[in-house]
């Protein structure tokens, strides 16, 4: 019997089919190893009889934590052990003792949220610290932007719990008076004391030079002077042990935060400076140039940096205390100081908020090197000795030059650390020869500067094979055989520090090109579907917990907690497909693609720009082109074609799905869930209330693009945005009736027809564009199909002209509004408002003026986070309804019940419909708003 069959029998929770290997053969990293299977731990006697199981078959086994490992430390070929799944609890916080207690899979984030009612918190804060785990933190020594302030995730462990590969158990800790204690095998410990013994001078003198060495075991805490084996686990990336629990160290939250900016001509500048920058006692000190600003400027517009010192790069620190005047004094002094070209002291914690986001989407953002190219780690986390880091970063860049690359550095300077993507030509038939010589390149730099090839991250796959060129051979050998203490069968994550597979070994095949026969021409991406698919790095922002006002993605895995329904995990399976080891009409792909609720949320809030939905319409495209579909694909996905047939008879149409009968075997022939409302056609379309009228007012003309849900269901939206444009002094003229943007077509991936439809439609807009007339949206979805997805799917056609003209035209109700000088919205102070953005609009258009509209209006406003689980043909659909509701359930419906009173504002027909389903109150778009005053 397999190893498998046998954890089933036990009744592990154990998954080993193709989608599952395929979202979990990756991390963050540059790598590709599927493995064996996924084991997903409910309690610590699971994870003892998994490791027996693996003694006895000989199978290796890598822990896993939130997936973010930048040097593929998380990925094996044996059982891949997830602890985020369900090992995630906070067991306990103790306030004066200022401890927690916590299991490995419990994510940062979810941590400080736990302690931050007692002003606590936990010090280390990698910039994935929404997904990233205390466990992975643990394995890797993670630092963060503020171990300046609070050090080190080995210097806030006070004990743990682990279970070694013979299945003892494993304490480590700290008695009364701060002196390490250990509990475990006596010949495990003689085996490490030996160790440290036979290599007392490399233990001594090439270790703990200074605060980011961290690549290799952290054996100076072996030594018998100091010897404490919890310190020397901290950072040993699941080699040598699998940690169970673990208490920290919690921290007071300082009162105050100042945030100083200093800019410097360029990076080597800021660099040299940062030593003299610690001197002020921040507790952070990051740097970055102007690359990295340009690759968010690029990426989001150039309304998303804001106002930075004079300079080509930049220094942002942080100054923190509980005494306010005491840090805004040393902040001021700080810029006082005369470091760099100019500084600014920025107390806004709004504006300091924003600051840091440029830091934090900094992994992902990177995905893009300045060249445009794809860029990828494998390098990232080098750190040096503070004082050197500035000539290290000069030679750096010549390096990087040598190899006819380029890069966007960025780091934790004030610890000498720097973190940094390349445009690695991993597509060329040499990439992996180039790969190889640029690492071992950047290890010999990093020796020279007395470095360490790590300085966060962990070694892992990517630089274990490097620590040969950065300690000595006694070094190495003392690593070895502290690994056979411990793991003497090497079942425990092999290939990983100790005999490292090599650099240039199971890297991911990101070169590889897919061009053919694909229906978006994927313009971003040189026209490639593999590259676009291999946008996703693995940072894992769509695991990630969004704050209210924040961003949408990514709701279904937000609802299910599986990393299939993650952004992450659909894309690994989609790289699997452009690579050839799994079809389009896999069951993999299709699981992997069913709740994606085609929201575009990643479109934006994926530091890389992932855009599943474009991704999931491809898929359904290349699944079902000439093929019967699902029963949805013929009823929802053509649902503008039936509502103009039954728009002819109204009432009669309304009434046959009101006969109780008739309307579940209609909704059951559509594919529709019965627990779903039938939106009512309106009695008169407003194309035909539109033929009377004659209000005309001589206003400036623009042209009114009325969807078919506005026009079918909803013609009360479109009757108040005419009234509104005319009160705003313009006169609305119409597209001819049935003029249509395939939306519907375009997410049941019916992308032959959409294009067919769409190219009607740009012929006609475009006439109303080179005539000068803005194009006004009202239905959020479809006027993000005319900015966007139009360009993408008539890109290469006879059209594509017409689609770029009609895209530069459109405009969102807001954005006219906003633009239009004299026109002042109404007064609505003392309205309370709950805003429900559709996610295309979010995502796509922005919403921007939208913010800044109802700003103008003095009312209260709360706008959500998140999506409203309806999504379109999505949430109706059979089989979704339950995850449909969960995602409501986030954001939504919890406002919803908070504001009884509130006004509800939802531009898109989808969300209005599910506040109506789900909670019988009345939503209006912002024309109605508007124009009721």
């Amino acid at each position: 019997m397999s190893i498998v069959q046998t954890l089933r029998r036990a009744g592990i929770e154990v998954r080993d089919d193709a989608a599952t290997r395929a979202m979990y053969a990756s991390d963050a990293s540059l790598y590709r190893i599927p493995p064996l299977a996924v084991v997903r731990p409910r309690h610590v006697d699971e994870i003892a009889s998994v490791l027996h199981l693996a003694r006895a078959h000989g199978v290796p086994v890598t822990s896993r934590g939130g997936g973010t490992s930048v040097a593929g430390n998380a990925v094996g070929r044996g059982l891949v052990l997830d602890f985020s799944r369900h090992l995630h609890r906070v067991l306990d916080v103790d306030p004066l003792g200022r401890t927690a207690r916590v299991e490995p899979g419990v994510v940062q984030a979810a941590l400080q949220a736990a302690v931050r009612p007692h002003g606590l918190r936990f010090g280390p804060d990698p910039s994935s610290h929404t997904r990233a785990t205390i466990g992975g933190m643990i394995g890797n020594n993670a630092c963060g932007s503020r171990a300046l302030g609070y050090g080190r995730t080995s210097d806030n462990v006070l004990a743990m719990t682990h279970l070694l590969a013979s299945g003892d158990t494993l304490r480590t800790g700290y008695d009364a008076h701060g002196t390490p204690t250990v509990d475990g095998p006596e010949g495990l410990l003689a085996a490490l004391r030996a160790a440290a013994g036979r290599h007392l001078a490399a233990a001594r003198t090439e270790f703990d030079l200074f605060g980011r060495q961290l690549s290799g075991y952290a054996v100076h805490h072996l030594l018998p002077e100091r010897f404490d084996l919890g310190r020397a686990l901290v950072g040993s990336e699941g080699t040598l042990a699998v940690l169970t629990e673990a208490t920290v160290r919690l921290v007071p939250d300082p009162a105050h935060r100042v945030l100083v900016a200093i800019g410097f001509t360029d990076i080597v500048a800021a660099g040299r400076a940062a030593p003299t920058v610690v001197t002020f006692g921040p507790t952070a000190c990051e740097g970055m140039d102007e690359r990295l600003v340009d690759v968010l400027r690029s990426r989001r517009g150039e309304h998303t940096v804001p106002p930075l010192p004079k300079g080509g790069a930049w220094l942002l620190v942080e100054i923190a205390g509980d005494d306010r005047d005491e840090v805004v004094g040393r902040a001021r002094a700080l810029a006082a100081a005369d470091l760099g070209l100019q500084s600014e002291v920025v107390e806004d914690p709004t504006v300091q908020a924003r600051l840091w986001r440029i830091r934090e989407d900094g992994a992902g953002m990177a995905g893009r090197a300045p060249s445009g190219s794809p860029a990828w780690p494998g390098f990232e986390d080098a750190a040096v000795p503070p004082e050197r880091l500035g000539a290290y970063l000069a030679r750096f860049d010549e390096l990087v030059a040598e190899f006819g690359m380029t890069s966007a550095p960025y780091g934790h300077f004030g610890d000498g650390c720097m973190h940094v993507r390349l445009d690695l030509p991993l597509d060329r038939p040499d990439g992996l020869r180039v790969l190889r010589a640029f690492l071992t390149a950047a290890a010999g730099v990093v020796a020279e500067f007395g470095g360490s090839v790590s300085g966060e991250h962990g070694d892992g796959r990517a630089r274990g094979e490097l620590l040969a060129l950065t300690y000595s051979t006694e070094a190495i050998a003392l690593f070895g055989a502290v690994k056979r203490a411990f793991d003497p069968e090497n079942l425990l994550n092999p290939g990983v520090l100790v005999d490292p597979d090599p650099v240039d070994a199971d890297v991911r095949p990101v070169g590889t090109g897919y061009r053919e026969g694909l229906a978006f021409t994927y313009e971003h991406d040189g026209g490639d579907l593999g590259r676009a698919v291999h946008r996703c790095t693995g940072v894992g922002r769509c695991r990630a917990e969004h704050p209210a006002g924040g961003g949408v993605m990514c709701p279904s895995y937000l609802a299910t907690r599986e990393e299939k329904d993650s952004t992450r995990g659909r894309a690994r399976v989609l790289q699997d497909v452009v690579v050839g080891a799994l079809d389009w009409r896999a069951p993999a792909v299709r699981d992997a693609l069913d709740l994606c609720l085609s929201c575009k949320g990643c479109r934006s809030d994926c530091p890389t720009g992932v855009d599943m939905a474009t991704y999931k319409s491809e898929a359904l495209h290349q699944r079902y082109r000439r093929r019967l579909r699902p029963r949805a694909h013929y009823s929802l996905g053509r649902l503008p074609r039936w509502a103009r047939l039954a728009g002819r008879l109204p009432r009669v149409a309304n009434a046959a799905v009101r006969v109780p009968g008739l309307r579940q075997v209609s909704l059951l022939l559509a594919g529709v869930d019965r627990r779903r409302s039938v939106p009512e056609l309106a009695a008169r379309p407003f194309h035909r209330a539109w033929r009377r009228d004659t209000a005309g007012t001589g206003g400036t003309p623009v042209l009114l693009f009325v969807d078919s849900f506005s026009d079918a269901f909803s013609p009360a939206v479109a009757e108040a945005t005419v009234r509104v444009l005319r009160g705003a002094g313009y006169e609305p003229r119409l597209a001819a009736p049935g003029t249509c943007c395939g939306l519907t077509w375009i997410t049941t991936g019916q992308l032959d027809a959409a294009r067919r439809i769409l190219g009607r439609t740009v012929t006609e807009l475009a006439a109303a564009a080179r005539a000068g007339l803005p194009i006004v949206g009202i239905e959020p979805s479809c006027t993000a199909v005319l900015r966007s997805d139009a360009v993408e799917l008539l890109g290469g056609t006879g059209f594509g002209e017409d689609a770029r003209l009609v895209a530069s035209a459109t405009r969102t109700l807001a954005e006219l509004l906003t633009g239009t000088a004299g026109w002042n919205p109404p007064d609505l102070s003392g309205t309370r408002l709950v805003t429900q953005p559709h996610c295309h609009h979010h995502a796509v258009l922005g919403r921007d003026a939208d913010e800044a509209l109802l700003r103008r209006t003095g009312a209260q406003v709360t706008t959500l986070a998140g999506c409203c689980g309806l999504a379109g043909n999505f949430g109706v659909e059979i089989g979704h309804y339950e995850v449909s509701v969960a995602v409501a359930g986030q954001h939504l419906l919890p406002a919803l019940d908070a504001a009884p009173d509130a006004v509800v504002l939802a531009d898109g027909f989808s969300c209005r419909t599910q506040v109506a389903d789900l909670r019988a109150r009345p939503a209006l778009h912002l024309a109605e708003l508007l124009d009721r005053g």
